[in-house]
């Protein structure tokens, strides 16, 4: 089986084509098995890449297994997409997800110096419990909370941009702190089905610093929907004006997020190609 290796600001990603994986294909054990970094080709997700009629459609796997939406994967889909003449040189088109359908537009088309530069539509961010999931007292505001891990108490801002996420607003952890706390937040009780947290820092007046600890795949280098939650965040706590792009600096590199509190967030970065292969055990 052929695959694609792929990256958005370090964000990296196996992309495979749907058609080219056997009928009852596992995608969980695929995924356990191609993203592990040590006996498999090592990524922070699978993304399977396939086409219904006229829609293109693109499926995102953690490193466990479990399936979840993923912006910087969308950005990447639509790169393969767009190369593989699948939008038959459209250069705006949609993509269906899990988390409903998203506009992609290639911006600028890579070259020798730089990634390509693509536009993606993502979610209308939720707020409430039920939606996002997370379990509060009666009254309680997710935005606006605390959680008690082993002890200490952390504020935190809690929404779901496509995949849940938890804010924490400050100047950035100390690696300890990072380590000991991040798995600990991810799967602390109070979140059903997980989620991923963002520290988060403010750094000019539409800029951030987030570090990113992502459910089912632990530290990564980006994270699209995690950038988009930082933003929408601290816009409905007042910290920054919406409507105004803001860019979102990682370990990995600069998103730049928008969100005009009515709609759905838009993110803009890059998506590259880095190579690909070949997958023993799979066959048509």
């Amino acid at each position: 089986m052929q695959f694609t290796k792929m990256q958005g600001v370090g964000n990296d990603f196996v992309v495979v084509d749907e058609f080219s994986l056997p009928p009852g294909t596992d995608y969980a054990h695929l995924a356990r098995q191609m993203c592990e970094r040590h006996f498999g080709v090592g990524a922070d997700g699978l993304l399977t890449v396939g086409k219904n009629s006229e829609t293109i459609t693109m499926r995102m796997f953690n490193p466990d297994g479990t399936e979840d939406m993923c912006g910087n994967g969308l950005r990447c889909a639509a790169l393969w997409a767009f190369s593989n003449g699948w939008t038959e040189g459209r250069h705006q088109f949609q993509i269906e997800t899990r988390d409903g359908v998203k506009a992609c537009h290639i911006l600028s088309e890579k070259t020798a110096d730089s990634a390509a530069q693509i536009e993606v539509e993502m979610s209308y961010p939720l707020f409430d419990a039920n939606s996002i999931p997370i379990v509060l007292a009666d009254g309680a505001d997710p935005l606006n909370t605390t959680i008690d891990v082993d002890g200490k108490i952390f504020e935190i801002a809690v929404l779901n941009t496509g995949s849940t996420h938890t804010i924490i607003y400050g100047p950035q952890p100390d690696e300890t702190t990072f380590q000991r706390y991040s798995p600990c937040i991810e799967n602390h009780p109070a979140f059903p089905e997980r989620t991923s947290i963002m520290w988060t820092t403010k750094t000019g007046e539409h800029a951030l610093q987030i570090r990113i600890w992502e459910r089912g795949a632990g530290e990564t280098l980006g994270c699209g929907t995690g950038a988009c939650a930082a933003v929408v965040a601290l816009t409905q706590n007042g910290l920054i004006n919406a409507g105004e792009p803001t860019d979102v600096k990682s370990l990995g590199g600069v998103l730049t997020i928008r969100w005009d509190g009515d709609s759905p967030v838009h993110m803009t970065g890059p998506a590259a190609f880095v190579y690909s292969g070949c997958w023993p055990g799979l066959t048509e």
